[in-house]
């Protein structure tokens, strides 16, 4: 039989170890080549791992919410669609034949080493332990923090069913019963109804020969101190646990205020030609290249030019020595249904259209909104732009995104009067009119070289050319 092992997959250079969400094949299942067998999470993206051959799966080795190394293996596929017996201890070995002198042969029967068989009688007393020893059953470490965070005993967490592989109590199953619990009006300590008594254990061995012994009981745990990380409230609140993404965004924020002094500089932009020229183009464009073109790729083209004039903004922080980085990998931040925030990379987007600054802005858009995108698609930015324009706010000033070392916000487009320069004098007139704003890292982008650069950009944004062909 010929077995084929699973490993966990490198998501990426930064990318060391990955949480199983969940197993979709189980022992004895077939399974196709590439076909998903489990999916897992790790701090950047969610992904699915498929076959690399098609067999059936024979054993698996880590349960869901574990968090596993990249290259550990994960499961055992059989490829010839066979699962290995069950190994199972002989019984008796049965010798050649031997004569015992006298001319009669008998057999020799050799029975397998006795093991050592001990008796223990006790008076079972039930105690209030936290879950982390003390019962049979498994259970994953992020259960295991669970149950010690809401104050729930191994006699209490036992009584859990479990709804993951062999009856295991997931993350969904903890939580589900810590609401139903709440619910009843429990105040999370779980008391056992007997009080606590002395125990005595008595440890007998099967031979008469040896005398028994008196085992004095271990002194019994202390409930341990609440979790500092639980708030305590009072009054009319709710407590609600960070999901996992949204704990690794405030991880990354709190590095990057850490990291790099921000700075932030304003311009404002009249983008009326911009403007003008989509509301004229958009239902052609569309016709013509089945693309719906929004205001991201324009404004996206507008960067790169401008990086082009200021590639010491296209860079990152090493210690005391900075990396320039010769591609322009544009990360354009974009929200999720759950509300929590990814950052989709276009690659090498100075080569690129506008038209192939449309479809890539699209094509990534569409994956971030259904959790499709893959974890090269995430990585290796070296700029970053939001727009803070889509929630209807005018500025924003937003958080670099390490190691980049700027990020630029784009507000929304709004119609004011605004004062314009004609050969008959000034005029005031209906401009649409649009905020930028520059987020970037004092350390090696001063106040010169940052306001220089966004105003580049608002300059190629004004000078669009209203004729341009599509």
């Amino acid at each position: 039989m010929a077995l084929v092992e699973l490993v966990m997959p490198k998501m990426g250079e930064s990318i060391v170890e990955a949480t199983i969400l969940k197993w979709v094949k189980q022992v004895g299942d077939s399974v196709e080549a590439d076909e998903t067998i489990l999916e897992i999470a790790t701090d950047k993206v969610d992904s699915e791992v498929p076959s690399p051959t098609a067999g059936v799966i024979t054993e698996i080795l880590f349960a869901e919410d574990d968090v596993v190394e990249v290259g550990k293996v994960l499961a055992m596929i059989s490829t010839d669609g066979t699962i290995p017996a069950q190994k199972s201890a002989p019984i008796a070995e049965v010798q050649a034949p031997s004569s015992n002198g006298n001319g009669h042969v008998k057999e020799q029967i050799i029975a397998p080493a006795p093991q050592p068989v001990q008796q223990v009688v006790h008076k079972p007393a039930p105690q209030p332990v936290l879950a982390g020893g003390g019962s049979d059953r498994f259970y994953s470490p992020l259960v295991k923090n669970i149950a010690q965070k809401e104050r729930i005993s191994n006699q209490e967490l036992d009584t859990i069913p479990g709804t993951g592989l062999n009856g295991r109590v997931t993350k969904k199953d903890i939580l589900g019963y810590v609401s139903s619990r709440s619910a009843n009006g429990s105040n999370g300590v779980h008391v056992p109804t007997a009080p606590i008594q002395q125990q005595q254990q008595v440890v007998a061995p099967v031979s008469n020969s040896a005398p028994a012994q008196v085992v004095a009981p271990a002194a019994p745990k202390q409930a341990a101190a609440k979790n500092d990380n639980v708030p305590i409230a009072e009054g009319n609140v709710e407590i609600i646990e960070m999901d996992r993404m949204r704990k690794l965004i405030a991880k990354h924020m709190v590095n990057s205020k850490h990291t790099s002094p921000h700075v932030t500089s304003f311009v404002e932009a009249d983008v009326t030609e911009i403007v003008n020229w989509r509301n004229s183009v958009k239902g052609d464009f569309q016709k013509k290249y089945g693309e719906k073109i929004t205001f991201t790729p324009i404004f996206m083209e507008a960067v790169v030019k401008a990086l082009g004039d200021y590639p010491m903004v296209n860079v990152s922080v090493s210690g005391d020595h900075i990396i320039v980085k010769k591609d322009i990998n544009i990360g354009m931040a974009a929200a999720l249904p759950s509300g929590n925030l990814i950052v989709p990379v276009i690659k090498h987007a100075d080569r690129m259209n506008l038209l192939g600054l449309t479809k890539t802005v699209n094509e990534l858009a569409t994956k971030a909104r259904a959790n499709k995108l893959s974890p090269d698609q995430i990585q290796g930015g070296t700029f970053t732009v939001t727009n803070v324009g889509t929630f209807g706010n005018v500025m924003g000033t937003p958080i670099i995104n390490q190691p980049q070392v700027a990020i630029l916000a784009v507000g929304a487009i709004r119609k004011k009067p605004a004062v314009l320069e004609t050969a008959h004098g000034d005029v005031i007139a209906v401009r649409q009119m649009m905020f930028l704003s520059l987020s970037y890292d004092h350390r090696v982008v001063d106040g010169f070289l940052g306001g220089s650069f966004l105003r580049r950009i608002a300059d190629y944004l004004e000078d669009f050319d209203k004729t341009r062909e599509i």
